[in-house]
């Protein structure tokens, strides 16, 4: 089967969750825009979207509306070429609602994995759970005639393990989308020793077309992106320990989180971005990787404490950040949860304090905002390191030692075979982290 005919039969499992969706958004528009062609007249294209609550299904069917609506807004010049034949199709409007129509007509939502015994590719995006995966796998694997493809959306999982486990005998490859898959433009590519060499090459194309970044990674559990940031979190709760010898804990999160997003210009900080990804998330993930990390401990206390007082960030299903380390009204942290009190500590009442224990910013910074997309950022960074390298107050020692260990992360992701050079673990930070700069410079030095 060609590149065409593979996406004739495609089933989507977890397609209602944040990942799934996204995915399932992608792959029904670049199957409908194939079914379009001239030379695909007359194939039928099935895309199942696969998931346990029928309830879940019918919110995804109108996401997807909105979503493919917004998507056919952007390109409805092109659109008007594809439609030319359709002569009742006069105004704009027309052919968006028409091109909304032929995409949704593909998705079939369905509560039901015999649905997938048809498939000649299963994009899975569940839960990081690997005996879920592997059930999963094995039972489409063993009822579908057609020997398809896997394209497990694992953010940490070892493929060859998936692939073992389940007997898929190599008809696996790790498609790690970042979060949301219709913005992100990252996309790591995990293959075992044993991967298809056709099923690699299919992965390209597929990547290509959605307009994204492919990045490979080695098949180690947590591949580039999770290896750095379960590292980069396990440091910042560290240095927020080690502070609160001197402080309380909620002035140690505070000071750690504003170092990492205001020090370090980033989009935001350490412990924001836990929350974000979800304390339950990263503490699974951690467990998944640490049976495979030989010289170094990766798992955290702290999250197993803030998991058994119930505190388990994440996000709603409309987006909205749920409170995790910090709480958060319109998106913005306003307090920092007390483990010890068990509640939530308003920044307002000890922000002031902390800022003066760690001194004045360099004159020479600029917000994250301000620099990401800034064309002469080079030349920024390198006259706002400098600055920040002659300071000696307790803001600026910190910055700089924890710049220093993200550095190391990222070279040790290469040294250990993760990644394959330093410009793919730069680029999984810029892309998928959305960094203003990657973590490999010499800024420092």
């Amino acid at each position: 089967m060609n590149y065409t005919e593979k996406l004739e039969n495609v089933t989507v499992l977890g397609a209602a969750g944040k990942m799934g969706s996204g995915i399932l958004l992608l792959t029904a528009i670049e199957m409908a825009d194939l079914s379009m062609k001239p030379e695909n007249k007359g194939k039928q294209f099935i895309l199942y979207a696969l998931d346990i609550s029928q309830t879940a299904l019918s919110g995804l069917m109108k996401y997807m509306q909105t979503q493919i609506l917004k998507a056919a807004e952007k390109k409805v010049v092109a659109l008007r070429k594809v439609y030319a034949e359709h002569r009742d199709l006069i105004d704009n409007s027309e052919i968006i609602n028409q091109y909304v129509m032929d995409v949704m007509s593909i998705i079939r939502p369905v509560t039901t994995i015999e649905s997938a015994y048809e498939s000649n590719i299963i994009f899975e995006a569940a839960s990081e759970n690997p005996e879920l995966k592997i059930k999963m796998f094995s039972q489409i694997n063993q009822n579908n005639k057609n020997k398809p493809w896997f394209l497990t959306n694992t953010s940490s999982i070892p493929i060859a393990h998936l692939d073992k486990e389940a007997k898929l005998e190599g008809r696996i490859l790790g498609v790690h989308f970042y979060n949301p898959p219709a913005v992100q433009k990252l996309v790591e590519v995990i293959k075992s020793d044993n991967t298809k060499p056709e099923i690699v090459e299919f992965a390209k194309q597929f990547i290509k077309n959605l307009r994204k970044t492919e990045v490979p990674s080695y098949d180690f559990a947590g591949f580039i992106g999770n290896g750095h940031f379960m590292r980069d979190a396990l440091h910042g709760m560290s240095e927020a320990q080690k502070l609160t010898k001197e402080m309380s804990f909620i002035e140690a999160v505070y000071i750690i989180n504003k170092i990492t997003q205001d020090y370090l210009i980033r989009p935001m900080g350490i412990f924001q971005l836990i929350d974000y990804v979800g304390v339950d998330v990263c503490q699974y993930i951690m467990k998944v990787m640490n049976p495979y990390v030989k010289d170094e401990e990766i798992h955290s206390p702290l999250l197993d404490k803030f998991m058994e007082l119930g505190v388990r960030g994440g996000q709603n299903h409309d987006g909205s950040q749920k409170d995790g380390f910090l709480k958060y009204e319109k998106g913005k942290p306003v307090a920092i949860y007390d483990p010890d009190k068990k509640q939530y500590i308003a920044i307002t009442e000890y922000a002031a304090k902390c800022d003066a224990k760690l001194g004045d910013l360099p004159k020479s910074i600029l917000p994250w905002k301000a620099v990401v997309g800034n064309p002469n950022k080079e030349v920024i960074f390198r006259n706002y390191f400098k600055e920040l390298n002659s300071m000696k107050t307790l803001g600026a020692e910190l910055a700089k030692e924890y710049a220093k260990r993200s550095k190391n992360i990222g070279l040790k992701l290469v040294s250990d075979k993760v990644a394959y050079n330093e410009k793919d673990v730069n680029t999984v930070l810029l892309t998928g982290f959305f960094h203003a700069y990657g973590p490999i410079n010499d800024y420092l030095n």
